[in-house]
């Protein structure tokens, strides 16, 4: 969550923020009515809490008429403090509703606009040119079929649509790809983590998920939980309510998890295939740090992302997200973007966070500064490093050959037992 001092300090730049992300800028002078409320009937029950001291050594002193009528008083003072305290709470709670509704402040150089409004900051790599090389390229699902690698016919029928099943190769091709990843992850210097799947309630919200995004998450009405849509739920909450020595930090980790999703907005987009599922695994990157190394974690993060779909062989683009696009706790986003050939166009595998102290706020993990001891809030960023199937789609795409088999991208053989290349099974 923002800061409430920031809110009270400079509104309009609260207001901006809200403009730019295309959210309701009313929110932001409902909290300020709010918090204003929550104030001043703080300071009147305190007041009241006072008198209410003082009337009771008065009490204590007098006889007679004098003590029943400081009595009456006493009462009527009572009930004022009651009527004070449930104003405050009332108004405390209205105030966090809001406060959990507004999204980060956006970064000053983030473009402003909707999903098509990123602009593109690199371009690494170049398209094959498959027509000169004589053939028509062929998409991820037949090259799947052909290599024994991805069955969604089978999936539809045990699951429904959106499934899918990573057979033989497909199956070594997803271990491959993790390992390679964590390995890189863990050379970097990243803890790598094996994560929960299910989470409470205040996890989910925390990091900033049952807001916008609250219909494309799964929740178990029985057990009061949440299926993750990503590890940064878990790796976020991992140091909830917790002090962390300033002295120590980064601290960095991988995490490895089943991420869940339903989709609810995407009827009708890629309907076909395992581009847009609604299980799948990642390796995802989370870093804890000083505030002031934010900005130079986030250029880290996108580093490591660069270096590992470089590693894969896969040309791809890297954009700066818009506001529109950036969900509720990012400040700024960097997508990596890899070429689909039978697309003909970018698609997301990675994408990079800053949320500064916007999480952090809200699960109360904070570090203690290394001089003079401090306490405050800290900076979380994430970042995914391989979202399977979309890795799976652009490796089989890109590094295709005529006959329908896959040269292995050299940082994945030592996983799949030195193999170059992957056959298409015989028929």
């Amino acid at each position: 969550m923002i800061d409430l001092r920031l809110l009270r300090e400079d509104p309009d730049r609260v207001r901006a923020s809200q403009r730019a992300r295309g959210e309701d800028v009313a929110l932001v002078d409902a909290l300020l009515s709010a918090d204003e409320r929550r104030r001043s009937s703080g300071v009147r029950f305190d007041e009241l809490r006072a008198q209410q001291k003082q009337l009771g050594k008065q009490v204590a002193q007098a006889k007679g008429d004098e003590k029943t009528e400081l009595l009456k008083k006493t009462k009527e003072l009572s009930d004022a403090v009651k009527a004070a305290n449930a104003e405050q709470d009332a108004a405390a709670e209205e105030a966090q509703q809001l406060l959990l509704r507004i999204g980060n402040l956006v970064h000053p150089d983030v473009p402003v606009g909707g999903e098509d409004d990123f602009a593109v900051v690199e371009t690494v790599g170049a398209p094959r040119d498959f027509a000169a090389e004589g053939f028509e390229p062929r998409d991820h699902l037949e090259l799947g079929s052909l290599l024994g690698a991805i069955d969604t016919e089978r999936a539809a029928k045990v699951s429904g649509s959106r499934f899918y099943y990573l057979t033989g190769v497909g199956a070594l091709l997803e271990l491959a790809l993790v390992n390679a990843a964590i390995a890189q992850a863990t050379a970097a210097g990243f803890t790598p983590m094996l994560t929960p799947a299910l989470v409470k309630p205040r996890a989910m919200e925390g990091t900033g998920f049952l807001g916008q995004a609250a219909e494309d998450v799964y929740y178990l009405d029985k057990d009061d939980r949440y299926l993750v849509g990503t590890s940064e739920v878990t790796l976020a909450a991992y140091h909830m309510d917790e002090i962390l020595d300033g002295a120590k930090l980064p601290l960095r980790y991988a995490g490895f998890s089943p991420c869940f999703r339903r989709e609810a907005g995407s009827h009708g987009k890629d309907t076909k295939g395992i581009i847009r599922v609604h299980q799948f695994d990642k390796v995802e990157m989370f870093s804890f740090v000083d505030p002031a190394d934010a900005s130079a974690e986030h250029e880290r993060l996108l580093g490591w992302e660069k270096q590992w779909l470089t590693s894969l062989g896969l040309p791809f683009q890297v954009i700066d997200v818009a506001t529109g696009d950036l969900g509720l706790s990012a400040s700024r986003k960097f997508d990596c973007e890899a070429w689909i050939p039978t697309q003909g166009k970018y698609r997301e595998l990675t994408s990079a966070s800053n949320c500064n102290e916007f999480q952090a706020r809200r699960l109360s993990v904070r570090m203690r500064e290394a001089e003079g001891g401090k306490v405050r809030p800290l900076a979380t960023l994430n970042g995914t490093l391989c979202a399977v199937p979309r890795t799976i789609v652009a490796i089989l795409e890109n590094h295709q050959q005529a006959d329908g088999s896959v040269r292995v991208p050299e940082v994945l053989r030592p996983y799949l037992g030195g193999r170059e290349v992957l056959e298409p099974l015989a028929r």
